[in-house]
């Protein structure tokens, strides 16, 4: 366990960092923002836009989310039914259908650009046969990945200074974070359900959030991707802490989790479900931050939780736990969550 004076001087630099994004990169991020601008999309398609597009659809939500963050919500126009959380959202189109997105209703909202990440890959060309123009994104399996992202998002769509900042703000936090569990001993081990038996391997932005909290991540020792595995190997892994949502909550007291050192001792960290499975920039921050305050910091961290993730804890027997957990929980959730809410 680390000693409690760098927890002090780790949570002194998250206050800083957290709130004061560096205006000089932003500047030129500014100045880099001119129109037209081609880029190269993840199809090999050289795309053209030729002035900041003031109507842009995102057909997935981790899109959406990083065009609230980075300052561009008023030029969004359409998104699906799984950004619905964002502030404002409803006064935009539902672009969504039974099944990935609308053409008709994507077409009807006259995009001047539509941003298509990776999930949304069998719609891009059936956008572009009704004449749109369509940016697709690259997966994002690191947090790298994620800033580089929210750095094209940016430059797409005449965004470059949030995104800029956005960037500053996220690998502040993440950096902050990976400092703070960097020296702890026995890193725990998770193991995070997607429900039907699959699970979150290695080679996935659900990996890498778990590398920055310092968690052993059990099911990426053997597997890549969304593995579907059997409740033998489950029990082989034996996870000492169960990663759960709003949709999993009470998976440790179920088959073959209540068999394993998780479910004998309760042990669990809750996120948000829309945090987990949106490569963008405020998921990662408001991850990182929930599951360090859980981690190490006990179940008394989560009763002062900010900011829209609203994490819970059980177990008290947890990997790290402190007494003074409490204290230092609301802490590092005040200033991780520093700049969104100025």
């Amino acid at each position: 366990m680390r000693r409690l004076s760098t927890f002090v001087v780790g949570l002194l630099v998250l206050a800083s960092v957290a709130a004061t994004p560096a205006a000089a990169s932003a500047t030129q991020a500014g100045q880099r923002c001119a129109f037209p601008v081609t880029m190269t999309d993840a199809t090999g398609t050289e795309v053209t836009i030729e002035d900041r597009p003031d109507r842009v659809v995102t057909t997935n939500p981790s899109a959406a989310q990083t065009m609230w963050e980075i300052g561009g919500r008023d030029q969004v126009v359409g998104l699906t039914q799984y950004a619905a959380y964002l502030d404002g959202a409803d006064s935009r189109t539902n672009v969504s259908a039974s099944f990935g997105v609308s053409r008709e209703t994507v077409v009807g909202t006259n995009p001047d650009l539509v941003i298509a990440p990776n999930a949304s890959a069998g719609e891009v060309q059936g956008l572009r046969d009704a004449g749109l123009t369509v940016y697709h994104l690259r997966e994002a399996k690191t947090i790298e990945d994620i800033a580089e992202k929210t750095t094209t998002i940016g430059r797409l769509t005449g965004n470059c200074q949030g995104a800029a900042d956005t960037n500053t703000w996220m690998n502040a936090n993440v950096d902050t974070v990976r400092r703070l569990t960097a020296d702890v001993e026995d890193d725990p081990r998770v193991l995070y359900s997607l429900g039907g038996g699959y699970y979150a391997g290695g080679d996935t932005f659900i990996d890498a959030l778990f590398e920055v909290v310092g968690a052993d991540n059990v099911a990426a020792r053997d597997h890549a991707g969304y593995p579907q595995l059997s409740d033998e190997v489950v029990l082989q892994l034996n996870p000492e802490v169960l990663v759960v949502t709003d949709r999993t909550t009470g998976i440790a007291s179920a088959e073959p989790f209540a068999s394993t050192q998780a479910g004998r001792t309760n042990s669990t960290v809750r996120v948000n479900v829309r945090d987990l499975n949106q490569p963008a920039p405020r998921s990662v921050v408001y991850v990182v931050r929930n599951m360090t305050r859980q981690l190490y910091f006990g179940p008394d961290a989560a009763a002062g939780a900010t900011g829209a993730a609203t994490p819970t804890a059980t177990g008290a027997d947890g990997p790290g736990f402190t007494p003074v957990g409490a204290v230092l929980a609301a802490l590092v959730a005040t200033a991780l969550v520093a700049r969104r809410r100025r």
